[in-house]
């Protein structure tokens, strides 16, 4: 609860009403080769505007609690307008009392198309679908802010979650891939938010609570209950798994965490981890190797 301790302590100081994001935007262009390269730069300076001056949520947020996150734009195609790329989100947030951040979001979208001249002004209307591209960054900000909220406080992101689940009930009719219930397979932003929301998903939002308030951040001051707190966490992940074998949110908690919790256990105080590592193999069998580290 510290991060909301430090925000009202700010706020009743003095008055701070900064954008919630720190982000880091790139665009790499390198496989097009016979195009004017200055539409891309030109994109990378109006996605970072964007995105970091849009006041995404309601709340007021205090220059310390902006989150810091990126989002990477691999570029496989452009023919003069549209553009088909590959996006990289990732964000972390500080753990308490050490100068650590922890991974929170580490997601590919694959499904990526949007149009974009040079000089194309970028607002979000939360209310309508103006473009794919300001749809895509809009999504994303929100879950960015959702996730981190969760970590934070119990089922702390509900709000943003909403708000990102209105763009892809808007963005649905627009054609374009990756907000659709119906396109094969249950991967998508469709599916991530709604699966976020889903009472039948809880233990994932349960988890990101739990593992970062009774684990991580309590690892500097007890070493041993924060370890404590993470296996706790881990059980917690496994209801997600009996209600769906090799979940959604699953891969995306240990796409952000897997390496973590290795890093985790790597050191004393030794633990009892037999039960974590036969829950992890469990859970996630794609990481079994990493699982087999820990001692």
């Amino acid at each position: 609860m510290y991060k909301w301790i430090v925000a009202i302590l700010l706020f009743t100081g003095f008055a701070v009403n900064a954008q919630e994001l720190n982000c880091n935007v790139k665009i790499n262009y390198e496989r097009i080769t016979d195009a004017n390269t200055q539409v891309f730069k030109a994109l990378e300076r109006s996605l970072t505007d964007f995105v970091n001056n849009t006041r995404w949520t309601n709340r007021n947020f205090a220059r310390s609690e902006k989150i810091d996150c990126s989002m990477f734009f691999n570029v496989s195609a452009f023919d003069g307008q549209a553009i088909t790329a590959a996006l990289q989100i990732q964000s972390s947030r500080p753990v308490y009392n050490s100068t650590y951040s922890t991974p929170i979001f580490n997601y590919n979208d694959k499904e990526v198309v949007f149009t974009y001249t040079e000089g194309q002004i970028l607002n979000y209307n939360p209310n309508s679908f103006d473009s794919n591209l300001v749809s895509l960054i809009a999504y994303y900000a929100n879950m960015i802010i959702g996730f981190d909220a969760d970590t934070f406080a119990s089922n702390g992101g509900t709000e943003y979650y909403v708000a990102a689940q209105n763009i892809v009930n808007l963005a649905q009719s627009s054609g374009y891939k990756g907000w659709g219930q119906n396109e094969g397979g249950l991967q998508n932003r469709y599916f991530m938010v709604y699966d976020v929301l889903s009472n039948a998903y809880s233990p994932f939002r349960e988890t990101l609570y739990a593992y970062h308030i009774n684990g991580l951040d309590r690892m500097n001051e007890n070493t041993k209950a924060g370890k404590e707190g993470l296996i706790s966490a881990v059980k917690t992940l496994t209801g997600v798994h009996k209600v769906r074998p090799n979940a959604f949110l699953t891969r995306i908690f240990f796409d952000a965490k897997s390496d973590e919790l290795v890093a985790a256990f790597s050191g004393g105080p030794m633990m009892a981890v037999t039960e974590l590592v036969d829950n992890l193999n469990r859970i996630s069998p794609l990481n079994s190797t990493k699982w087999s580290n820990i001692k």
